[in-house]
């Protein structure tokens, strides 16, 4: 998830040691990378029990076998996801030095209570994955629930690292040294749980877009029949309520940062003066200290940054220029992640008004193209998300008290650490996609009973049981 700087691997910069440019990379690459994993840790759990009480209450065989595949499909990610998440582990020390060697007492607390999310999520995947047939029915349904309650749990300490970065407490400054800390205060600093709800919702937006979106892709090649018809219609209404909600908690996570952040509200909004009232400015860029190619909407800038027509919202005049983040990758990334939001949440309106009024957009081949590419989007916006909120804080790693050049290593040598990162996460990623499509191969052709991930399959166990 995001620690450090996610997606600032865009940045360059000539000042700092030699270390920060390859750090920024790698750490970019990695956290890009991970907290698409980990949005399945958060959100799939939750939508494999909805399928799997479904066939229990309504003897549903249909939706018991989704729940069986899905859970299978979660062991391959939570595979992946482990590696990934170890590299992590290594590179926050490695990478980032001045922030662990100076502040490790605050973030002990989350990063252990993390570890051990981890390893209860694994203990109930496991059981769930070797219950089926094993256990009674709603005892083995029950595994499902410390397996998602882990996952959140395990987000919400990593997201609370990211959110005392941004609100940091827990300690005080004597003499530059770090004392009289509180670990719980920094854990459960003023910005956590708005920053928390914020991602916890953008899982569900993700896995549920990008299920639907692979349940889409079957029904416009023919196969509409009762399996995809419910494999797309559970994930994608999890996806509906999020993508309505998250606006709401952005607009409120808006409103704080306007006067925790104001650096980095006035790049969201290009604002290069104090304005009263604000105008809201679509698209646009800075070129020489001067707006181009934006389109101004009167006041509204005032209203979504302070939730009034008429209060101003601080300019990067009001910023020391060295404060000042890079603008461009900062608006762009928040206006983009908006701007698909947007879209996303007037889809899913449409199509839930629609099936209101009796008409079955599913048998629609453009609506179906749609939900396939609102997966890919879905995760977009909320990359874009993570890149506006960390190159929005820069130059600070800590805010207002660790700049990123005084955080990152010294090593010269890291863009070897780069370039490892890089054969791993592609190998990891060739190998989920050989891994996902051979599943759903043979599943199409028939093989429901194939062997989990870790473990004999159930003709190896009935052989077992008959000696």
């Amino acid at each position: 998830m995001d620690l450090v700087g996610v997606a600032t691997h865009v940045l360059t910069s000539s000042n700092g040691p030699p270390g920060l440019l390859p750090a920024r990379q790698q750490m970019a690459l990695s956290l890009g990378w991970h907290i698409v994993l980990a949005c399945f840790g958060v959100a799939f759990p939750t939508m494999i029990y909805v399928v799997h009480r479904r066939g229990i209450v309504r003897e549903d065989a249909v939706a018991l076998t989704l729940a069986k595949r899905w859970a299978k499909v979660s062991a391959v990610l939570f595979a992946i996801g482990a590696v990934s998440g170890t590299v992590l582990s290594f590179e926050m020390g490695l990478l980032w030095p001045g922030l662990m060697g100076r502040f490790g007492d605050v973030l002990g607390l989350p990063f252990a209570f993390e570890g051990l999310s981890f390893f209860v999520e694994a203990i109930f995947l496991g059981i769930y994955l070797y219950g089926w047939g094993r256990m009674p029915a709603r005892r083995h349904l029950a595994m499902l629930i410390p397996m998602g309650v882990a996952g959140v749990v395990g987000t919400f300490c990593v997201v609370a690292v990211n959110a005392w970065m941004n609100n940091p407490t827990g300690f005080r400054l004597v003499d530059g040294e770090v004392t009289d800390v509180n670990p719980w205060r920094a854990m459960f600093n003023d910005g956590v749980w708005l920053q928390f709800t914020h991602m916890w919702v953008a899982a569900f937006m993700v896995v549920g877009f990008v299920v639907a979106g692979v349940y889409a892709a079957g029904m416009l090649r023919g196969r509409v029949d009762a399996h995809h018809r419910l494999g797309f219609t559970v994930p994608f209404a999890f996806a509906t309520v999020a993508a309505l909600v998250q606006p709401f908690i952005g607009h409120l996570l808006g409103l704080r940062i306007a006067t925790t952040q104001p650096s980095k509200l006035a790049a969201f909004e290009l604002a290069t003066t104090t304005e009263q009232p604000a105008p809201l400015r679509l698209g646009g860029i800075l070129v020489d200290g001067q707006v181009r190619g934006a389109i101004d909407i009167p006041r509204i800038g005032s209203l979504i940054a302070r939730n009034s027509f008429e209060k101003p919202v601080s300019g990067l005049d009001s910023i020391p220029p060295g404060d000042r983040p890079p603008v461009n990758i900062t608006h762009l990334a928040f206006q983009s992640m908006v701007g698909i939001g947007t879209l996303l949440a007037f889809a899913v309106a449409v199509y839930w008004f629609a099936r209101w009024r009796r008409r079955d957009l599913i048998g629609n081949r453009w609506f179906l193209r749609g939900a396939v590419v609102a997966g890919p989007l879905a995760v977009l916006a909320m990359e874009c998300g993570w890149i506006a909120t960390e190159v929005g804080r820069q130059p600070w790693t800590v805010w207002q008290i660790l700049r990123t050049t005084d955080a990152a290593s010294e090593s010269g040598g890291l863009w070897w650490s780069y370039a490892g990162a890089v054969v791993i996460y592609v190998g990891m990623t060739i190998g989920a996609v050989v891994v996902l499509r051979s599943m759903a191969r043979r599943w199409r052709a028939g093989e429901e009973d194939l062997p989990s991930p870790y473990g004999p399959g159930d003709s190896a166990v009935d052989e077992a049981r008959s000696r």
